[in-house]
């Protein structure tokens, strides 16, 4: 309740209550007029649509890459690629964030693939798109924010480390296997065998793409997956590679395919909705919320993009697409291309489809080589070495190192669960191990707690308190980022007990929290 005083000539002052039912900071005294309908379709102009045409050509290369890499039909990907784009873009929450097929769903989606079918698959995507907008419309979305970050970036370490294995045994001519371990034992043989035309090839993407990020300006406005593709495409039609290509039956047009139901195991059916659902919403949200450092417009409203994203998935699914999520690959590209607003994502996902209609014959000249270079380089950085070492100094290294064995070596569900578990274990178990130390420093005692102090730590906290003589000086250093009322009322009493034997006691408190700064997800 806010009461404001108004001045009038009859009224010296007088109360008036007025109820708001949003905060005072959103409804600013002064206020910048709304921009016209010319002004808006300048900006457009200007600033989304050449954005849109550079995310549509990182896209491109991108959709077909991640299709193949799920074992779905090859146009698949460019079907989630328009239906994400335009749905997302005008249902979502988040203005500069750009929906698609995500290199972090293939393994659920390969996986899912290999059980049911592909008609099954896209059901699953449909029931799947449909719990997103159920948990948008009941406003849980920030809570996927509460999952630790460590998980998150190890469940995305180890979906690279998949991609990378998988694609490499494409790279040397031969094909994927159904584990990763058996990728990796596979992969001597592999190496022996391997095919010259594609190996050079799919080499030489993955050094086009090292390379072309050290270009200068001008040139680094061009998408590197898009000279990569193109440039090797050429290539290999120019000189005599007899290399394998993008194979697929018609147009997009064809490639409308309707969700089927599957013949019984609906158990394994509803997992795999649960899972789709989950791992695409935290995906999405953790990618908006990293969006949301990359520039200073409008924040993201995270229930609403949730309900995008839940749309987009039933769209997708309903018309034979793969499952889609926030891609922080084209959102990254388009915020840097000087998008500002959600127009971009959606004419992005115009262009794809312009593009695919008339000229979808183009994208069969395309090596699957060239294709699984790309993957590997994508794979590669998805294992983000900033993410290691902030795991490494905060102590969360063993999580994120079991975390990633498991996703790799068993699957992507278990993993994510067992790294959730150790990561509250971890968690719990530093609350326990509070660090309470007491030092005799010449003529005084030096008390140190430090650490989140809780009841848990109250055993040792109370057996240190009591070695201290009596009658002495004590200075009890508290450097602790959390300490509870149980812990404060243990130091409160025995410092009166103290200072009534005859002793005097310090406290000094000192905050111990780490800065945090913000990391991209």
């Amino acid at each position: 309740m806010v009461t404001l005083r108004v001045q009038s000539e009859r009224h010296r002052t007088r109360e008036r209550p007025i109820q708001y039912t949003e905060p005072l900071a959103s409804h600013p005294v002064d206020q910048d007029p709304a921009p016209s309908r010319t002004e808006r379709l300048r900006s457009l102009c200007r600033y989304d649509l050449p954005a849109s045409v550079v995310v549509f050509l990182v896209a491109l290369p991108l959709s077909l890459g991640i299709a193949i890499a799920s074992d779905a039909p090859v146009l698949a990907g460019l079907i989630a690629a328009v239906v994400g784009g335009i749905l997302g873009g005008l249902i979502g929450g988040s203005p500069l964030q750009v929906s698609g097929p995500a290199a972090g769903m293939t393994v659920i989606v390969a996986d899912l693939v290999a059980q049911f079918g592909w008609a099954v698959t896209c059901l699953i995507t449909v029931a799947a798109g449909v719990l997103q907008v159920l948990l948008g419309l009941s406003r849980v979305a920030r809570a996927a924010l509460a999952i630790s970050p460590v998980v998150v970036h190890a469940m995305l370490a180890g979906i690279g480390i998949t991609i990378a294995l998988q694609q490499a045994h494409v790279l040397l001519g031969g094909e994927s296997k159904s584990s990763a371990w058996h990728n990796v034992i596979g992969l001597p043989d592999q190496i022996v065998g391997a095919h010259g035309g594609g190996l050079v090839l799919g080499v030489l993407v993955i050094v086009t793409l090292i390379a072309w990020r050290r270009v200068p300006a001008p040139l680094s406005y061009v998408p590197g997956p898009l000279v990569a593709i193109v440039g090797v495409t050429a290539l290999s039609l120019v000189f005599p590679f007899d290399v394998a290509r993008i194979t697929f039956d018609g147009s997009l047009l064809d490639a409308l395919a309707l969700p089927a139901l599957p013949d019984g195991n609906w158990g394994a059916v509803a997992t795999g909705v649960l899972t789709v659902a989950l791992i695409a919403s935290v995906q999405s949200l953790l990618t908006a919320a990293a969006v949301d450092r990359m520039h200073t417009g409008p924040r993201t409203d995270f229930n609403r993009e949730l309900i995008g994203q839940g749309t987009a998935n039933i769209a997708s699914g309903m018309l034979g697409g793969l499952p889609i999520a926030g891609v922080i690959v084209r959102s990254s590209a388009n915020i840097k291309a000087g998008a500002k607003t959600s127009a971009s994502a959606v004419l992005h996902g115009v262009w794809i489809l312009l593009f695919t209609l008339p000229f979808a014959a183009l994208v069969q000249k395309i090596p699957t080589a060239a294709l699984a270079g790309l993957l590997i380089v994508i794979g590669i950085e998805l294992v983000n070495l900033a993410h290691i070492e902030t795991a490494r100094r905060n102590g969360d290294f063993m999580v994120y190192l079991v975390t990633v064995s498991c996703v790799v070596f068993v699957n992507l569900l278990h993993g994510v669960l067992v790294g959730l578990l150790l990561a509250i274990a971890v968690t719990g178990w530093r609350v326990i191990r509070a660090k309470i130390t007491a030092e005799h420093i010449g003529d005084q005692w030096h008390v140190t707690v430090a650490g989140a102090c809780t009841f848990l730590a109250l055993p040792k906290l109370t057996r240190v308190l009591a070695e201290i003589p009596a009658r002495s000086a004590v200075t009890v250093d508290i450097a602790t980022n959390y300490l509870d009322h149980a812990a404060q009322q243990a130091i409160d009493d025995w410092q009166r007990q103290h200072r009534g034997a005859g002793g005097t006691v310090s406290i000094r408190h000192r905050d111990s929290r780490p800065a945090s700064p913000a990391e991209p997800a």
